[in-house]
């Protein structure tokens, strides 16, 4: 069957680790890869069995990834973050599914819940994500929303990951704030420049896009909320690449 590693990577999870590394309770071997946490997440964490790495986070996501497959020998890489949680549903499919059908890498669908409201439209869900591959299968490109590069074929899963993204604003615009900021240098580092016309008119069509062609009117206030603050997210980041290259 395979051994199967849970990799976590946290910075400041203590209120979301425990029950990230119950969900994944049956793995064979579970990892936390912490970038300076200054809350209970390491404690926490080494409490409950996990061997903690410290590294910190200074060459964005995917570097980041790419260490943490560095630290377990198992067969299986399975990622996590601290705010997401494995059903017992998707408990029993992945371990079917290395059993059975182990020459994949598996994109898992997650089922996004911002401050308890599932996300059923806006391109919210399925929302399939990489998640479960042999471990020398992948590596990582990209400092924020990173690209995976696999030398096997892909296939999905049925069963849906929770992901409790948001619980509180203070915590949601510091991710903002942090995920703009190096999806501009991202953008700024391939090439990319932006001009008013870009501040000006991308932040209207991601949320013309999220709200009405991918129907999130239909989640209702909440639906509204996300895809207005998509198009803030938008100009933002085009804000931040516009400044960026001007320095």
């Amino acid at each position: 069957m395979g051994k199967i590693a849970v990799l976590i990577l946290t910075y400041n999870e203590q209120k979301n680790i425990k029950e990230c590394m119950q969900s994944a309770a049956f793995a064979d071997d579970m990892i936390v890869i912490d970038s300076g946490s200054s809350d209970d997440t390491v404690m926490i964490a080494q409490q409950l069995g996990a061997t903690v790495v410290h590294h910190p986070m200074t060459e964005g996501f995917a570097a980041q990834r790419n260490f943490a497959q560095l630290q377990t020998t198992a067969d299986w890489i399975l990622f996590l973050d601290a705010d997401e949680r494995i059903t017992p549903e998707l408990a029993a499919e992945i371990k079917k599914k290395i059993r059975v059908e182990p020459g994949y890498a598996y994109e898992i669908p997650r089922r996004n819940i911002a401050f308890g409201h599932w996300l059923r439209y806006g391109g919210w869900y399925p929302d399939y994500t990489l998640r479960m591959y042999p471990r020398t299968a992948v590596s990582w490109h990209g400092i924020v929303h990173e690209e995976a590069r696999m030398t096997i074929p892909k296939r999905k899963m049925s069963n849906p990951l929770d992901h409790y993204t948001y619980t509180d604003w203070n915590r949601y615009f510091i991710k903002f704030n942090s995920y703009t900021t190096l999806m501009a240098k991202q953008l700024h580092d391939k090439g990319r420049r932006a001009s008013f016309v870009d501040i000006f008119f991308r932040p209207w069509w991601a949320f013309v896009r999220t709200y009405l062609l991918k129907l999130g009117i239909l989640d209702g206030k909440m639906g509204f909320i996300m895809a207005a603050f998509h198009g803030f997210y938008t100009m933002a980041k085009y804000v931040k690449l516009y400044y960026l290259q001007k320095e």
